[in-house]
């Protein structure tokens, strides 16, 4: 199922995509939620297309994440102002990174919500395995 689908079928609803998405268009963070609770996401690159990471949604407010070749770290997930924001147990300044979700040609996409830095990073995969972390919330 491409991403695109599976919002579709999420809370976003037709006024979001009415059909072919041209152009950006913004999701919210509460939309991102509805789509990716009880998944697991990989994240790409979109300059240098390298797997950046893959992030488990255990529920609205924990998610856990993991850099390849790299343990896991459990994130404290937050949406103010339009962004979906996440702390990470790891972060050494205890400020949360955040992003902007959006769609572009129908493709699940976020932006850094940072103006120094611009990164952005699409989303490839969504799927229903786990990241079979030690220690994970159930719920």
């Amino acid at each position: 199922m491409t991403i695109g689908k599976h919002l579709r079928g999420c809370a976003l609803g037709a006024a979001l995509l009415p059909g072919a998405v041209s152009a950006q268009t913004i999701i919210t963070p509460e939309a991102f939620l509805d789509a990716a609770v009880g998944k697991t996401l990989t994240f790409y690159e979109i300059r240098s297309g390298g797997l950046v990471g893959t992030e488990q949604f255990l529920n609205r407010s924990v998610s856990v994440w993991r850099e390849e070749g790299q343990g896991c770290v459990y994130g404290q997930i937050t949406t103010p102002n339009g962004q979906i924001c996440f702390l990470y147990d790891n972060d050494p300044d205890g400020i949360p990174v955040c992003w902007w979700p959006f769609l572009h040609e129908g493709r699940l996409m976020v932006r850094l919500a940072s103006f120094a830095e611009g990164e952005i990073q699409e989303v490839r995969t969504m799927t229903e395995r786990g990241l079979n972390c030690p220690g994970a919330p159930l719920s």
